[in-house]
Formats: structure tokens, sequence, C-alpha cells
């Protein structure tokens, strides 16, 4: 079955468009994306939600210990991207899933302790202040959990956000059936509600107003993983509202290689825990990446975790600029390099496999989630 998982991974690999030398713009690449669809559903116990919500997960392998993990046979991956589904009312259920590949015809597509730091040198971060960039996209499709992560507006109705957020590798954390999302509002000094902003009344200070979460998906891989190194990998989660947003959002793409990034940048906005009540925008290089990772040094806290790493590409299909979320920051890392202690940030990348669970998740319609 190894040489099966290999395929898999090799077909899901990015068909890269790339520019000519002529074509200056950074576009995204077309991918062929497998289909990943739910073959049975168990109901399971309700879970205890007895662990306490962390903000940032640290492990000590680095990118030469991911890269030189051996890969997943084809039952592991289809293990890992099984998911839990929990609900407003406590209930719990385990959905086991089948990967396939289609053909490309007829269906258009394209195919130790240590002290952290998360800070590196001179502090990048850019605090967002002012509803006309606040209430503005891209800042205004990042919403604050309840328990204290970012996440990052994917739909009408739902969150991308990182799986430690809602569950700690063994049980739910405290807080997540009643899990909430808050978006960033004025608080304006005549008390009405800021339906109708004008010019003559002036915003006191931002609040937020919360959605309730309807059910949540979080992937098996981190579930079954967070206690060793393939964990990291599977560290997101769904979150679909109770309501529409009615806001903006951003789209999910398939990360393509770090090289072919505008700039080798990455972007992100979270609310670090060290500025309360601020919105934190950064952008850095990314350093190294695996299959599954992106490693950088980004400045950040805990309370970002959660958040939609995206960058700006020209869409060539509809000829415009298009962001996307290609990743979600999860956390820190410490690294033993050759005896030296190397810190990183860290970003699980949406792989192809990732995007089709993510996106099936959301639509609910493979057919509608073929390209990448």
């Amino acid at each position: 079955m190894a040489g099966l998982s290999t395929l898999i991974l090799l077909l899901c690999a990015a068909k890269d468009v790339m520019p000519s030398s002529s074509h200056w713009k950074p576009t995204w690449p077309s991918y062929r994306v497998p289909v990943i669809l739910p073959q049975s559903t168990l109901n399971l116990d309700k879970p205890q939600f007895d662990a306490e919500a962390r903000l940032e997960v640290v492990s000590p392998c680095g990118p030469a210990c991911h890269k030189s993990s051996p890969l997943p046979t084809y039952e592991e991956v289809k293990n890992y991207l099984s998911y839990e589904t929990l609900y407003a009312n406590g209930s719990l259920t385990e959905t086991e899933v089948g990967i396939y590949i289609l053909s490309n015809g007829g269906d258009g597509s394209q195919g130790k302790s240590r002290t952290k730091r998360q800070i590196y040198g001179y502090d990048s971060r850019f605090s967002i202040f002012g509803k006309d960039f606040l209430l503005n996209y891209p800042f205004s499709t990042s919403v604050k959990l309840s328990t204290g992560c970012t996440g990052t507006l994917v739909a009408e109705k739902h969150v991308l956000t990182a799986a430690h957020c809602i569950h700690d590798g063994k049980s739910y954390v405290k807080g997540a059936q009643k899990l909430r999302v808050g978006f960033l509002k004025p608080r304006l000094k005549d008390g009405s509600k800021g339906a109708n902003i004008t010019n003559s009344v002036m915003p006191e200070k931002m609040k937020f107003q919360w959605i309730r979460v309807k059910r949540t998906h979080v992937p098996k891989g981190w579930i079954k993983g967070n206690a060793n190194d393939i964990g990291m990998d599977y560290d997101y989660a769904l979150l679909e509202l109770k309501k529409p947003h009615k806001r903006k959002f951003m789209k999910i793409g398939v990360s393509p290689p770090a090289r072919h990034l505008p700039g080798g940048r990455i972007h992100f906005s979270g609310y670090d825990n060290d500025r309360p009540g601020n919105l934190v925008y950064r952008f850095c290089d990314v350093k190294d990446e695996t299959y599954d990772l992106l490693y950088q040094q980004c400045d950040a806290q805990p309370g970002a975790s959660g958040s939609g790493v995206y960058v700006r590409m020209w869409k060539r299909q509809n000829h415009k600029w298009e962001r996307k979320i290609i990743g979600i920051f999860s956390g820190h890392q410490w690294v033993d390099m050759n005896g030296t202690p190397q810190d990183f940030n860290v970003a699980v990348r949406i792989t192809p496999l990732k995007y089709a669970q993510i996106c099936y998740w959301i639509k609910g319609n493979y057919l509608d989630c073929r390209e990448g």
C-alpha cells in the first residue's frame, strides 16, 4: 500500500501553470484535486469538555524531522482525513471517508522545556485601528473564537481555524460545546447599533458581536496524531455558524510551493493576546516547507492561532487579482538544528487532499470542489 500512497500524493501535487517570460504576474496554479466522500457515520458518546484550551502548540519536530518521515499508507491517509463532528447540543459523530482520484475528462477539473519566543528581533506586527480598516476586506474576515483563538471567514456560514483551539488531541476543550465566534463592530457614542454609520457619528471603540457555532469538524489526523509528529499536519478545524455572518469572506485555495509565492511571503491577521482587543496584521518570508507545513518567522503571540494564512495572486481564468487562504497558523516550534536551537512559527498548508475535505465540509458537494 505504500506505493499507492505515493501515487496519491504525486497525483495530488500541483499541476503548475507558470507564467511565461512575458507574463510577470504571480499566477495561481491549477491543481487536480482528489475527491473525499463520507463512507459511514458512527454516533459517539458525548464528550466531557474537560480539556484546557491551549492558544499555541509546541513541537520539537522541525523541517528535517518531517521530511524524513515515511509517507503514510493509503489506509493511514483515509484514517487521518476521517473526522469528528461536534454539534451544539453536545452530540458527537465520527465519519469515515473514501479518497478517489478522478480522471481529467469531462469534469472540467485541473486537474524538551525551553523558553519559547514568537517575536524575532524587531516586532514587525501592525495593530489595525479604525473602522475603515477593521470593517473592510481582508481584515474584516478575521474573527475571534470564545476559546481565545482566531478564525477566518471562508464561506457565508463557515469559519476556518486551528484544531487545537477546539480539541487538545484527547478531549474537547472547555467551552467547545457553547463555542461562539466574535465579529468586531464599532461601538457608537450615541448608543445606536451602527446600522447606518455617518461621518457625524464617531465610533467610541470597537466591540465584539457574537454568533453561536452550530457544528464543528475536526480531522482524525489531529485527534489520533496529536501525541506524535503527524498531528501538527492536521491542526485545522471548520466551524459552521448558526446563521450567516453577512460579511465578505475569503476563499480557500491549495497552497502553492513557497518558491511560487509573491516575494516568497505570507500574510495573516489575528487577535494576539498581548494586544487585547486589537486585530494584529503581519507578513514575512517563508523559511522552509514540507508537504504539509510552512515554516516562517512571522512575529506572533498566543491568540493568533487559527488565523488564515493568505497570499494575493493573479487568477488567470477571471482576469483579476485574488486573495486565497493557503494555510492555517498553528503556533510555535523550536528545533534543535545541529546542536543550535532554531525557532519557527508554523502554518498548516492546505494541500489538495485538505482542500477537498474542507471544501466538501463547506459545500456538501464534491462537484464544486474540483479546482483548488
